[in-house]
């Protein structure tokens, strides 16, 4: 692997330390884990995937292309943690998991390569963890065939999103492992939804999404001042 270009070396290495707790459901990968069921079935509910190709960009050790798989989908997974990919790979085989494969490409270089190949692309919880997002947003478009969907989740960059993502989910409640998300690469749903109009996407959707520490649920909501996540559309070819 030579391409990495758009990744933030600490940030790969941050991921790969914890690699081997992808899918213990009670570590730090715990919030993903309770969010999936939430975020798949908003995904499948706006483009349903069974029989689709789909592409999960930033997929780390493959619970939602996992998940997206065992719904019919023909998932490639793709990241630069090669750690993570290796927990991906070997949790699909030890659960029978079919359709579902995994890479180490950039989404840059996968979009030169095979462009307009997907149906649906994903890129969940990875914009604010790379040093150009617009490129990966850039590369989303590129991949996607036209008519195609492409949806983005990340953290909004406010006062609230720090104290409620950063002081509140990372040093109080212990919720995620400290350090895990820096403020200033955080993103405002305005700067994504201008990266994805510079990208051709039409924005189709937002929705925020809410939690409860104390039940442990969550939630989508209007409210998109923390989490949010946005569904983005290709347009279609003029016959």
């Amino acid at each position: 692997m030579t391409d990495t270009v758009n990744a933030d070396p600490a940030e790969l290495a941050k991921f790969s330390e914890l690699a081997h707790r992808w899918w213990d459901v009670e570590s730090e990968f715990r919030p993903l884990h309770e969010i999936n069921p939430l975020r798949l079935e908003w995904i499948d509910g706006i483009a349903p995937i069974a029989g689709r190709r789909v592409l999960d960009v930033g997929c780390g050790g493959g619970i939602l292309a996992d998940s997206m798989a065992r719904k019919g989908a023909e998932v490639l997974g793709i990241d630069l943690a090669d750690k993570a990919l290796k927990v991906a790979q070997l949790h699909a085989l030890e659960a029978g998991t079919r359709g579902v494969k995994y890479r180490a490409v950039s989404a840059e270089a996968l979009a030169a390569e095979q462009p307009g190949s997907f149906d649906v692309v994903t890129c969940m919880e990875m914009l604010e963890h790379v040093p150009q997002p617009a490129s990966v947003v850039k590369a989303c478009a590129d991949l996607v065939k036209p008519g195609g969907w492409v949806f983005f989740s990340t953290i909004h960059r406010n006062l609230k999103s720090f104290l409620f993502a950063i002081v509140g989910a990372e040093y109080l409640l212990g919720l995620l492992p400290r350090g895990t998300h820096e403020y200033q690469k955080l993103i405002r749903p305005s700067e994504l939804a201008a990266y994805c109009r510079a990208a051709g996407l039409d924005l189709r959707q937002t929705r925020g999404m809410e939690h409860n520490p104390i039940t442990r649920r969550y939630w989508l909501s209007d409210d998109t001042s923390v989490n949010y996540m946005i569904a983005t559309q290709k347009p279609a070819q003029v016959q």
